[in-house]
């Protein structure tokens, strides 16, 4: 990656993680990954205000995590997917490095739980 391009792309995850940073963000955005809805079914299965779904989904949009189609009197949301992805792929260096925490950890554990089956069996020094 260039540094201009890693640039763009570090400000592209920053976003995406400010905008799921708020809880009620993260609900819409949970009830977007189901199937597309309008503005007030949002309204309706979250309980909240119809102000504040909309400045969450101008959040969101602004993110560029969903994107609006007018239907008829109605604008309807649906989650894009590529912002994810590449939040998914920023994550994955991460996700490697707790895996392999995680397996030296089970490695500690089994020694820790073999030795003292050892000692309890006898067999221990």
């Amino acid at each position: 990656m260039t540094g201009i391009f890693l640039q763009e792309y570090i400000c592209l995850v920053q976003a995406t993680l400010s905008a799921l940073a708020e809880p009620n963000r993260r609900q819409i955005v949970d009830l977007l990954r189901r199937k597309p809805r309008a503005v007030g079914e949002i309204v309706e299965r979250l309980g909240l205000r119809q102000p504040q779904v909309s400045k969450h989904l101008r959040v969101l949009s602004e993110a560029g995590l969903v994107e609006a189609h007018p239907v008829a009197q109605q604008r309807i949301y649906s989650l894009r997917a590529q912002p994810l992805r590449e939040l998914d792929e920023w994550l994955e260096p991460y996700r490697r490095r707790w895996d392999e925490r995680f397996n030296q950890l089970d490695d500690v554990l089994r020694d820790l739980k073999r030795k003292d089956k050892e000692k309890r069996d006898g067999h221990g020094k």
